[in-house]
């Protein structure tokens, strides 16, 4: 009985089902938040392949095979016989879906969609725990975030008077935040503090002039890209009279931390909560 008692078949975090394969000793995965939880869970010698933007996860070999986050390629993929492919909602354009051939190969495929909170990023860690026989080493993953986060919003929840943060995700062609219904919204809150921009829903790109009229005490940004993003925001036309440009709380937090949706958004949590 106890090699039968493992469920053939399982839904992954889309809903669709999947065959479970009976060992998972290679394994493709193809967004980093993925790759970070798994590198976490002990698996990193398990990698076959994975996306490039899983390269600079700590890790991760340096050598290991590149796929395509956008296009993968599948007959790279079905090449290297991975027991499972890790794949993400960042992965398809439109409904097409990028893993069809390998599906038709017979090569299992759990789709994980970006997560928009705290607890959906705990659900997909204890999804692919359950998924890599490594349950004990997720439960202790999510376990200590609850704490990390807990504490935090323990001081969090002090504050009565709530600064107004606004956070810069780029400063492309646009500007680039986001509302509720995101994790980041969420950190904010947890650190005991208020979204300028928390009526808005998702991903936005807000004028220059809603950010000078809502006036934040704070500005956060991820930009790590830029040479020096919080000197470029301080520096702009008419943003001198911005709270927080006048009080020069304008800070950087890292910008892995605070984009992918796995543990690391902790790091992120507690460098938001030393700005505010």
């Amino acid at each position: 009985v106890g090699c039968s008692s493992k469920p053939t078949t399982m839904k992954d975090r889309e809903g669709n089902e999947f065959n479970v394969p009976k060992q998972v000793n290679t394994i493709i995965s193809t967004a980093p938040s993925n790759t970070e939880v798994l590198v976490a869970l002990g698996l990193a010698d398990k990698l076959v392949a994975v996306d490039k933007y899983s390269v600079d996860v700590e890790g991760v070999s340096s050598d290991i095979t590149k796929i395509d986050f956008r296009n993968p390629d599948a007959e790279k993929i079905i090449s290297l016989k991975p027991d499972i492919v890790i794949a993400s909602g960042h992965n398809k354009v439109g409904d097409e879906d990028p893993f069809a051939l390998i599906k038709e190969a017979g090569i299992p495929v759990a789709y994980i969609p970006s997560s928009y909170s705290i607890d959906e990023i705990y659900g997909d860690i204890e999804f692919i725990a359950s998924l890599t026989n490594t349950e004990k080493k997720g439960k202790e993953l999510v376990d200590s975030m609850k704490k990390e986060v807990e504490k935090v919003k323990a001081i969090g929840d002090k504050i009565a008077d709530k600064k107004n943060v606004y956070f810069e995700i780029g400063a492309g062609s646009g500007l680039y935040t986001f509302g509720n219904g995101t994790f980041l919204n969420e950190l904010i809150e947890t650190v005991g503090a208020k979204n300028i921009f928390e009526n808005e829903e998702g991903w936005i790109s807000p004028t220059a002039e809603a950010i000078i009229d809502a006036n934040p005490d704070v500005i956060i940004t991820n930009a790590g890209y830029m040479e020096n993003p919080t000197e470029e925001i301080k520096s702009r036309d008419a943003w001198e009279n911005i709270n927080a440009i006048k009080n020069n709380e304008v800070y950087l937090v890292d910008q892995n931390a605070s984009s992918r949706p796995s543990q690391n958004v902790i790091k992120a949590l507690e460098q938001m909560a030393k700005a505010v």
